[in-house]
């Protein structure tokens, strides 16, 4: 039986039986190898925001009145599996961004790459929201952001946050559930992210765009707020960008064994998920987004059903790429659309 049919049985049921689903598809993790700090990562920028466990497994960022707090890959990495178990700040979180993502902009300035998973915080009592975006080749005004619920609160435990790419596509994953799946083809051209990036992670005020479209602002008499990174994990092959090609030994070693883990290819069970993922918990896809795309991008599969229940969401609006934020935060110390009554979602 389709389980979008069990709506017939109860509305408890189902979302009971929706839980246990996700809970059973992301039962066994991946097979990773975690690293500690030192091994991997450098501060940022607000390092007295930046506070490492006594055993360098894990580590907090911090955001006050005064900074934010990041960390970035003491290396930069020509494709790659980047992860980890993220617990995000409690309460009333209001334009805080907490970010989790890969870039080279400090590089290639005016031709950036760029994965994101950007957490959006909210006002007492509602849920965080987050979004997925891509860029290649400093293509910001082709923005591809997917925005999306959870189905539970990140603020009371730890989850997996993961972002494979290799040369053939581009995987997000929560836990072991994948939630967005983007395949190279010939026309996405430069669009499609191939140049050496680093992973950052961050967590900033932004206030003029983050939740509900700069409406409600970080208000610092719930700081400091907290988020906390641990089980760190970094696959892939380290790549200098100055060097014109990276060494044999490093694409055929590491390339090999990326695009052979099993991270790399999402299982029927896992895909499945992911579709009720996409079904349920989705609230804006750029795929659907006429007014801003009357012609959809070329890596757009585009699923009638999904098309039907985003058909109005090019009136939704966004900030900008993640870039400026970035920028702003160093200087500092660095709708949901219902198909049947078209209510859009105040947080657009």
């Amino acid at each position: 039986m389709d389980c979008l049919c069990c709506w017939s049985v109860s509305k408890p049921l189902y979302l009971l039986l929706f839980f246990y689903f996700f809970s059973c598809t992301a039962k066994a993790a991946f097979n990773l190898s975690t690293i500690s700090f030192d091994e991997g990562y450098s501060p940022l920028f607000g390092d007295g925001n930046l506070v490492r466990s006594p055993d360098g497994r894990s580590a907090r960022l911090l955001l006050d009145r005064f900074t934010g707090a990041g960390f970035i890959s003491s290396r930069m990495y020509k494709y790659g599996f980047f992860s980890a178990n993220i617990k995000l700040p409690g309460y009333y979180t209001a334009g805080l961004c907490v970010a989790f993502y890969t870039s080279n902009g400090d590089v290639f300035k005016k031709t950036h790459d760029e994965l994101d998973i950007e957490f959006l915080g909210n006002t007492k009592g509602e849920p965080w929201r987050f979004q997925t975006n891509l860029y290649g080749n400093g293509s910001t005004s082709h923005g591809r952001e997917e925005r999306y619920r959870l189905w539970f609160d990140p603020s009371k435990e730890f989850h997996r946050y993961s972002i494979l790419w290799t040369a053939k596509n581009i995987i997000f994953y929560i836990d072991d559930v994948p939630i967005r799946e983007v395949i190279r083809n010939e026309e996405m051209g430069s669009d499609y992210p191939s140049k050496p990036m680093s992973l950052y992670a961050t967590i900033w005020d932004a206030s003029n765009w983050a939740t509900s479209g700069g409406k409600y602002k970080v208000n610092y008499k719930y700081a400091p707020f907290v988020s906390e990174f641990k089980d760190l994990a970094l696959e892939g092959c380290p790549s200098d960008p100055i060097e014109e090609f990276p060494s044999f030994d490093c694409y055929e070693s590491d390339i090999a064994r990326l695009e052979n883990a099993d991270y790399a290819t999402i299982t029927r069970r896992q895909r499945s998920a992911m579709r009720r993922f996409r079904q349920r918990y989705m609230y804006y896809s750029y795929c659907y987004d006429a007014l801003r795309y009357p012609v959809p991008l070329p890596e757009c599969v585009i699923i009638p059903s999904e098309k039907e229940r985003f058909r109005d969401t090019g009136r939704l609006k966004f900030g900008g790429s993640h870039q400026g934020g970035k920028r702003r935060s160093r200087r500092r110390g660095r709708g949901r659309v219902q198909a049947s009554n078209l209510e859009y979602d105040p947080d657009m």
